[in-house]
């Protein structure tokens, strides 16, 4: 982004918070790494004294690069159960004479089971920004573990502390707007990762009085946001997010909105992977705009559809019958001559600005639109769920599928993605978890009857 933002706020980060570690901890700096874990573990002396060596390794873990974190994370690894203790408890689980004595001996085998670096992973959460601190350290992990057995026990072992650290009851919602810090609004123009932010101009335009910006936080990370949303407040259902973000657009009157529009959800933290806010994020936001503009019938998103295009091309490329129709593939032909309808699809949607044409673009336009209600609404990955993670994820969260747009995103990467197409999932807090439990129960995809016709024959 050309006028947003100079050195990496993650940087930044890095160095003021080492630097106060660095101050915390005490001892020589070349202890070794074991030791000095070993050392956190007897925990000699009082609470100052285990946060400053809790400080110093977390100081000595920051200034390795990646090679060195690897060999320091597989040594704390290493702090695992004492397998003869585990047996002997097993052993008394299987002796047990009745179910007093039962539980006991279970209670006696879950803390044999514990690994000591469970202990060593929690008290750096007595150090500033140790939350922080871990939940970077899982981001690496999740890059090694699948080629490291003992990385990936230990990767499962912080993942459950931190879906417990940061349970939806421990975090708070916020309101972002052009009158937050500057170091926030930085971060957002990091952690957007749907519709990149281009300029302070652009950020400006988001935050404008017709438009909502939703975060979660966790206390303990204040000034991070874990995910965050994107809201336009209009009327009807909108249908191109190139609309949406043109800053050129005069600001509406929020007051006469009848829709509100989720345009982007953005996971922030990476080390946060598979733990889920993005469900209570949007019904905690649901809640919120419905207290604050009674005029509101509404609530959907104008969400991507990233695994359209790669689809779409692999079922060019087969033989498939029936994915076209005669009449289909003769009017796709006169458009774009080719030996068969789908050379003449695959070529359309192939070219560079094909919807710059009028001619292409209406001759494309209603195969590909029913092209893709068939992808959202049968597509599975063979787990009975959509096989697009967008509409996985709306779908889980009780929205139904209501429109399909073309010409929803005409980005570069909207093309890429799904051949400029978007779609708008509604949330109807009545229905909410009705679909959800459609979904979740029996894989049934809740559909507008527009949307659902198009699909239908492949089903």
């Amino acid at each position: 982004m050309s006028d947003v933002a100079a050195p990496s706020l993650l940087d930044r980060a890095i160095r003021r918070i080492t630097t106060v570690w660095r101050d915390m901890a005490s001892g020589p700096v070349d202890e070794p790494i074991a030791a000095q874990m070993r050392a956190c573990l007897e925990a000699r002396g009082g609470e100052v004294s285990a946060r400053n060596r809790a400080a110093k390794l977390a100081e000595t873990y920051q200034a390795l690069d990646d090679a060195g974190r690897k060999d320091f994370l597989r040594t704390l690894a290493a702090f695992d159960s004492d397998a003869e203790a585990v047996a002997r408890a097993y052993a008394e689980v299987q002796a047990a004479a009745d179910p007093a004595e039962l539980a006991v001996a279970k209670a006696d085998l879950r803390r044999a089971l514990e690994p000591p670096r469970l202990k060593l992973l929690t008290q750096f959460t007595t150090i500033p920004d140790g939350r922080k601190f871990l939940v970077d350290l899982r981001e690496f992990l999740l890059r090694l573990r699948k080629d490291d057995r003992l990385l990936a026990a230990l990767e499962a072992d912080l993942r459950g502390l931190l879906a417990a650290w940061f349970d939806i009851g421990f975090l708070e919602l916020q309101r972002i707007d052009w009158n937050s810090p500057a170091s926030l609004l930085e971060k957002l123009v990091d952690y957007e990762a749907v519709h990149a932010i281009r300029s302070w101009r652009d950020i400006k335009n988001r935050l404008d009085s017709d438009r909502r910006c939703y975060a979660f936080f966790h206390p303990r990370m204040p000034g991070e946001p874990l995910i965050f949303v994107e809201v336009a407040l209009v009327k009807g259902l909108a249908g191109s997010v190139q609309c949406l973000l043109d800053e050129k657009a005069p600001v509406e009157d929020a007051r006469e909105a009848d829709t509100a529009i989720f345009y982007s959800i953005s996971n922030c933290q990476r080390g946060l992977a598979g733990i889920s806010f993005g469900n209570f994020l949007i019904k905690r936001v649901v809640e919120e705009l419905s207290a604050e503009f009674r005029n509101l019938k509404a609530f959907a998103t104008l969400s991507p559809i990233p695994g359209f295009r790669p689809w779409l091309d692999a079922q060019l490329a087969t033989d498939e019958p029936g994915l076209l129709s005669d009449e289909e593939a003769a009017s796709l032909g006169s458009a774009m001559p080719a030996p068969s309808g789908r050379e003449s699809l695959a070529g359309i949607v192939g070219k560079k600005g094909w919807w710059r044409e009028v001619g292409l673009r209406k001759t494309a336009e209603p195969v590909l639109v029913r092209l893709c209600a068939r992808y959202l609404l049968v597509e599975s990955n063979g787990k009975k769920r959509a096989r697009d993670p967008v509409a996985h994820f709306h779908l889980s969260n009780g929205a139904r599928i209501e429109r399909i747009n073309i010409l929803g995103d005409t980005s570069e990467k909207g093309a890429k993605e799904s051949a400029t197409l978007m779609v708008n999932y509604l949330y109807d807090p009545a229905k909410i978890e009705d679909w959800h439990e459609d979904y979740a129960g029996e894989g049934k995809r809740n559909a507008s009857t527009t949307v659902r016709r198009l699909a239908r024959g492949w089903s």
